[in-house]
């Protein structure tokens, strides 16, 4: 995943690759206790990669990279293939800080598609207690992201 990030940057620079990405793998490691556990992962190494990519530019010269959106739409720190994988990944760790009442509910309406009589069949839910549950779940999760909770 650095190494994509790295490399899509600094394409004429390959040895400078391993470099910045043995660099974020280090400063990962030192500063693994700034890391809150209900926060997304990637985005937390993923911010570590782009000051490290900043500090070589300044360090070699590159002022005029530094001035390039280091976010644009392409900029993203994981290969596209794996983002999905590493989305759910994210997802999966924030719905399992749900209580099974509002976790069980998203998953089944939201994720998997079933209709709300369904998921209530699935879970001895009633079908408000689903809509309820859906409601209460969503507006956990978007307070956990937001970091309020």
């Amino acid at each position: 995943m650095l190494r994509g990030y790295f490399r899509h940057r600094l394409r004429q620079q390959a040895g400078d690759v391993e470099d910045l990405t043995q660099e974020v793998l280090l400063a990962v490691h030192n500063a693994r206790h700034t890391y809150l556990p209900g926060q997304p992962l990637t985005a937390w190494v993923h911010a570590i990669a782009r000051y490290k990519l900043a500090d070589h530019f300044r360090a070699h010269g590159r002022h005029d990279a530094l001035n390039d959106p280091l976010d644009a739409a392409m900029d993203v720190a994981a290969a596209p293939d794996l983002e999905p994988a590493q989305a759910r990944r994210d997802l999966t760790l924030l719905l399992n800080q749900l209580p099974d009442r509002q976790r069980l509910p998203i998953v089944y309406v939201k994720l998997e598609g079933l209709s709300v009589s369904e998921a209530a069949q699935m879970t001895g839910m009633s079908e408000s207690a689903v809509k309820v549950g859906v409601h209460r779940g969503l507006k956990a999760l978007a307070a956990k992201i937001r970091g309020t909770r």
